[in-house]
């Protein structure tokens, strides 16, 4: 089968959710991670440090790299990247996960909140994938992935929450631009977005959700593994969804992410009704490629 066996993933927000659960999947297969957050002490409200993270990496299988890095600085993302080459040798993977969400109206959002939600989601993406791409350029199979929606100028996804919407279509337009200009390059970029909620830290800042209707974040590693281990110039502008991803390679038990077995998980804000996107073309066409290659691996 595909895997990640040797390969180098630099994730940021890999101390905890979504992004921890990406790392452990790489880490059991042999995979190296860098850890980036800033989280390096435990936090009072959330779980999981830099460290811890590296240890579950490396108890998994992996090898881990914990760097302090506040990806809303240029310069601090530059040293992790060159650390992160010095400790493995290069870059295969960019994981573009960490964000910053305030799912509040216009006039209750604080200027301070609209910055720092688009520094880190936008402006850090995008900081992220230029310090990224030179080590990308040499890796066999480079990857791009960011965890933000597919772009729809639907003004229903914009009335609740305009600057936390902006900010995470901002991922998705880098995602949309990288992919065009290095295509020939060979590198694949692309976005990955869940059909339904996942139990992460970032639920609590959602009002009226029973905790219990979501999905673990290993629906989003596992599709994110399907993607990753893919040709990298057969799959790239691609804006997918966890479930049509993993329908793509044969799994449609889906019960088997759910935080509370036999609860039926709130579906995403961000998605029509065509949840799984298969009615884009070109969403179709990568997912077939992704599809035929696992079957034939």
């Amino acid at each position: 089968m595909a895997n990640l066996n040797g390969k180098t993933l630099f994730i940021t927000g890999a101390s905890r959710g979504i992004g921890k659960e990406i790392a452990l999947r790489a880490a059991r297969d042999g995979a190296n991670i860098a850890v980036i957050a800033k989280t390096d002490q435990p936090h009072p409200k959330l779980p999981g440090t830099i460290h811890s993270a590296v240890a579950e990496i490396e108890a998994a299988g992996g090898k881990g790299l914990a760097l302090k890095t506040d990806i809303r600085d240029e310069d601090q993302i530059t040293a992790a990247v060159a650390k992160t080459v010095d400790a493995f040798g290069g870059i295969d993977i960019l994981i573009n996960n960490a964000s910053a969400i305030n799912l509040t109206p216009t006039l209750q959002t604080p200027m301070k909140r609209f910055d720092l939600m688009h520094q880190v989601n936008t402006r850090a993406t995008f900081a992220c994938a230029q310090a990224c791409l030179p080590h990308l350029m040499k890796s066999d199979n480079p990857h791009i992935l960011t965890m933000s929606p597919p772009p729809n100028l639907s003004a229903q996804w914009f009335a609740n929450h305009t600057a936390y919407t902006i900010s995470k279509y901002g991922m998705s337009l880098v995602t949309l631009g990288l992919a065009a200009e290095f295509a020939d390059a060979g590198i694949a970029v692309n976005s990955l977005w869940p059909v339904t909620v996942i139990e992460t830290a970032a639920l609590n800042m959602i009002p009226g959700i029973e905790q219990g209707r979501a999905r673990t974040p290993k629906i989003l590693a596992d599709a994110a593994h399907a993607i990753l281990t893919s040709p990298a110039r057969d799959v790239t502008g691609g804006f997918f969804t966890d479930e049509a991803v993993l329908e793509a390679i044969g799994i449609t038990d889906f019960e088997q992410y759910n935080l509370t077995p036999g609860t039926v998980p709130y579906q995403d804000f961000f998605l029509e009704l065509d949840r799984n996107g298969k009615n884009d073309p070109q969403v179709a066409k990568l997912l077939d490629k992704i599809g035929r290659f696992h079957t034939a691996v």
